[in-house]
């Protein structure tokens, strides 16, 4: 026997179904977005960069020792790092070249699925990206000879203390109450100079200088660190599986030993 179903009755039936269909899409999207597990990835990104077998990263060219160009091949400590969490995730890193204003439009627009380049940590950004876990820390330190009993900036007072002339460790010194204060250097390297000459007693730098005075200048050690400005990972504001893995990587990558690797490789 044929039944037979109005055409009222047919639209109903479509209707309800197409709601139902859109309430189990919302209930997989939060599931997945909560980290229920249930259900397909939701991540458009990460799953365009699976079924391409890359990860495109926006880098800012020039931005020693994290990304350089030599011999037309691009080099440097975030173009090793990128490439090892791309490994990391089963995927090749493939680089975008553009400037350091364009890397957050490089995310937004579709261009790039990461970026990696020296990119401070900014929450004012959320809107724009989500960011990894931080893998290097590029604040202001103190760095001062082995053996002098210097421990931070409350054991600076009456001492001969070195800065980069308007550098943001010149801003820094500048509060610091009773410190003999020698700011006449254009960059970190000659204050660093004079303190291994015996000139200073100590000199206060960004932790990238600090680190390569204390690879190539056997002797000097970083008393403390004065302020911090994390970098991070970045990847777009929907991307939040392509987060999780990316920090996965990260995690992995530091329990192997990569960032000290990466140090002895680039800041020298």
């Amino acid at each position: 026997m044929r039944m037979w179903v109005s055409k009222r009755h047919r639209n109903a039936i479509g209707d309800a179904l197409a709601i139902g269909v859109l309430l189990a899409y919302l209930w997989l999207a939060w599931g997945a977005e909560a980290g229920g597990g249930a259900g397909p990835a939701l991540d458009q990104v990460w799953a365009a960069a699976l079924a391409r077998g890359s990860l495109r990263v926006a880098v800012d060219v020039g931005i020693r020792p994290f990304v350089d160009q030599r011999d037309g091949e691009l080099v440097g400590y975030d173009v090793d790092l990128a490439r090892a969490v791309a490994g990391r995730l089963g995927l090749r890193a493939e680089f975008v070249p553009i400037g350091f204003d364009a890397l957050y439009n490089a995310l937004v627009s579709g261009q790039a699925d990461m970026i990696a380049s020296a990119l401070p940590y900014a929450p004012e950004e959320g809107e724009r990206a989500r960011f990894s876990s931080f893998y290097f820390d590029a604040g202001q330190v103190l760095l001062t000879a082995e053996g002098a009993h210097i421990a931070g900036a409350a054991d600076l007072v009456g001492q001969r203390v070195g800065v980069a002339l308007g550098s943001d460790a010149d801003a820094l010194a500048r509060r610091l109450v009773g410190i003999d204060l020698r700011s006449t250097y254009d960059e970190p390297g000659q204050a660093i100079a004079d303190l291994r000459a015996g000139r200073l007693d100590a000199v206060i730098c960004d932790n990238v200088s600090a680190l390569a005075a204390v690879q190539l200048a056997p002797g000097l050690r970083i008393a403390a660190a004065l302020s911090s400005q994390p970098y991070a990972l970045a990847v777009p504001a929907s991307a939040f599986q392509l987060q999780a893995e990316v920090n996965r990587a990260l995690d992995t990558l530091r329990a192997e030993g990569l960032f000290e690797e990466l140090n002895r490789r680039w800041l020298r």
